[in-house]
């Protein structure tokens, strides 16, 4: 079929007019000169996609900022919650205790008690990690405390007593008995099953043991003096040849780094004195490991 150019030209502004009411648009090529199919159709309901950008980082694109005003101000930071600080007690105190000694930041205790001298040696390791001086320990100080150190044994958290006293040996239900236990390393004063008092105590070493068993008072020395080791023995309740129960200086000072010479050493010099006032001679002393 044959047009005339009359009628090539109304086919032209027919196709035009379609294009308009559908809503097409010529595109030009692409900047690398490929071509485009020259109309792009719109139909209703389509949404445009999102403006694009890119990431600060130079990275791959993402969506538009927000227009000015619609930041919101970050949130302070949250402090690191405090677990301990100067005032409390118990036996996680003694652990820190502990392990700052490990690092020599503590030289005294474990006392179990968070004392100045605490405070003071915390807000140092503080200071030298570049942490906040607060003096109290922190998660944070913790953590770190806790990777620079080993987990403290018995003795080191009871280096200078203080630790519970076990269940009491049987043979100490009856009667006036000093009931002894090397495994706690504890005195009970109990009489007819009830206990008095009880204190830190410690033993010979492993040259010099403390003999175990049944044993009774046979002599009180108030100011006694070793002869063999020329070493002040106070309060000295004798309960096996030479050994006795007595106050020792030696473990007051150092606690249990050092060692006796068989006798049970006690730290506490009031407790002693007043255990020396109500022990007798022929009471029982049990002990046991």
């Amino acid at each position: 079929m044959r047009t005339t150019g009359m009628g090539r030209a109304a086919i032209a502004v027919a196709v035009a007019g379609a294009a308009v009411l559908a809503g097409c648009t010529v595109q030009a090529p692409d900047g690398g000169g490929k071509s485009r199919s020259p109309v792009h159709i719109e139909l209703p309901g389509d949404t445009p996609a999102p403006a694009r950008t890119t990431d600060d980082d130079g990275g791959g694109p993402s969506t538009a900022p927000a227009p000015p005003g619609d930041d919101k101000p970050s949130a302070a930071p949250v402090p690191p919650r405090v677990l301990w600080s100067r005032g409390d007690t118990g036996r996680d105190v003694r652990e820190l205790q502990a392990r700052l000694r490990q690092v020599a930041w503590l030289f005294d205790g474990p006392t179990g008690t968070y004392d100045e001298s605490t405070e003071r040696a915390v807000s140092g390791f503080q200071g030298k990690r570049g942490l906040p001086r607060t003096g109290k320990t922190d998660s944070v100080t913790w953590q770190r405390l806790l990777r620079m150190t080993r987990e403290p044994g018995t003795w080191d958290l009871y280096l200078m007593g203080g630790q519970p006293a076990d269940p009491p040996d049987p043979r100490c239900r009856t009667g006036r008995v000093m009931c002894i236990d090397k495994t706690s390393r504890t005195l009970r004063w109990m009489i007819d099953g009830r206990t008095v008092s009880t204190m830190a105590v410690r033993f010979g070493s492993r040259g010099t043991p403390t003999r175990e068993g049944v044993f009774t008072v046979y002599w009180k020395s108030r100011d006694h003096v070793s002869t063999l080791y020329d070493s002040p023995m106070p309060y000295a309740m004798f309960f096996s040849g030479g050994q006795a129960v007595h106050y020792s200086p030696d473990f007051a000072a150092r606690g249990y780094a050092g060692a006796s010479h068989g006798c049970v050493n006690v730290r506490d010099e009031g407790a002693i004195a007043m255990l020396y006032g109500q022990v007798r001679d022929g009471d029982k002393v049990v002990v046991s490991w």
